[in-house]
């Protein structure tokens, strides 16, 4: 062999060690429950950061440099949608400069497009409302079939943006679903004897959990949403859950609860301090996990009555 030879042979070696395997897909979430969600897809072959921690308010999130920079180097950006980040990830998408994850383009994804939306405003919406949604109620991910179906559609995604691992996230997704169906089972014997039971919550948080487990959501701390309740409300919904026997409040973690505090103090109402999120809370650990804690704490509350 020439010496010719022997040195292109030497830097094949050299540039094929040299030379790293395909990167992981880089994903960024707007939530720590679609992290969740692309973590149990994508196994070992992502690397996912969510910008909201669990313990956060997710309408509410400060845009920081930081974060753009995590978003710059983003292949994937799910978001939840439904305008819930409408108040900061704009802000983050510009400020990261990467045109492959903006909204339109393969990189970017709202989960919300799986799910059929409750509480569309309809009429004209203005400021005097609170804050609401125009395109419904975002907070989904509490009923654990939209987690399925939202886990669909960015398995999808993923799919498409890295087609040589679409098998292997297709079968994760699988167990993903298989795990979610016996949770479920679980989940609904618990909450079967509570059904129809009337709820009172801080924001509109939870009502696709209490449209999934067939509770009532009866009235809300908030007058409006986002906008602090006036004495006047109050006075009227004490009123309304000592009429009723409201038996539990349930209430965001990451809102003060002084309020709900007052309200239980003046009803029969317990105030279940609740995570909303992946990490909200302790035993928070996973989505799985997370609904555990949610469905033992009320149904735990109601066998104490």
């Amino acid at each position: 062999m020439n010496a010719f030879r022997v040195s292109t042979l030497l830097f094949l070696i050299v540039l094929a060690v040299a030379t790293p395997a395909l990167a992981d897909l880089r994903v960024v979430t707007t939530t720590t429950d679609l992290a969740e969600l692309v973590r149990a897809i994508g196994g070992d072959r992502v690397r996912v950061e969510a910008i909201c921690q669990g313990h956060q308010d997710p309408h509410h999130v400060q845009a920081r440099p930081s974060y753009m920079v995590t978003v710059s180097r983003a292949d994937l950006v799910v978001a939840v949608g439904l305008e819930l980040e409408v108040g900061w990830l704009p802000a983050l998408l510009q400020g990261a400069r990467n045109p492959r994850v903006n909204p339109g383009n393969l990189g970017y994804l709202e989960s919300a497009d799986a799910i059929e939306p409750i509480e569309v405003p309809a009429g004209a919406i203005d400021r005097s409302q609170g804050d609401l949604h125009p395109l419904g109620n975002p907070h989904y991910w509490l009923d654990p079939e939209n987690a399925k179906a939202a886990a669909m559609l960015i398995a999808a995604r993923m799919a498409e943006l890295d087609p040589d691992s679409a098998a292997y996230y297709q079968e994760n997704l699988q167990r993903f679903v298989d795990r979610i169906d016996r949770a479920m089972n679980r989940w609904q014997e618990a909450m079967a004897p509570y059904a129809g039971t009337r709820i009172v919550s801080y924001h509109r948080t939870f009502n696709y959990f209490f449209d999934q487990f067939g509770l009532v959501g009866s009235g809300y701390v908030e007058d409006r949403p986002g906008i602090p309740p006036s004495p006047a409300h109050l006075a009227r919904l004490i009123r309304m859950m000592t009429q009723q026997d409201i038996p539990v409040i349930f209430h965001e973690s990451f809102y003060d609860r002084s309020t709900s505090d007052m309200v239980s103090s003046r009803t029969n109402a317990r105030v279940l301090v609740l995570p909303t999120s992946v990490g909200g809370a302790e035993a928070a650990t996973g989505y799985e996990e997370l609904i555990d804690v949610i469905v033992d704490s009320f149904t735990q509350a109601m066998g104490e009555r």
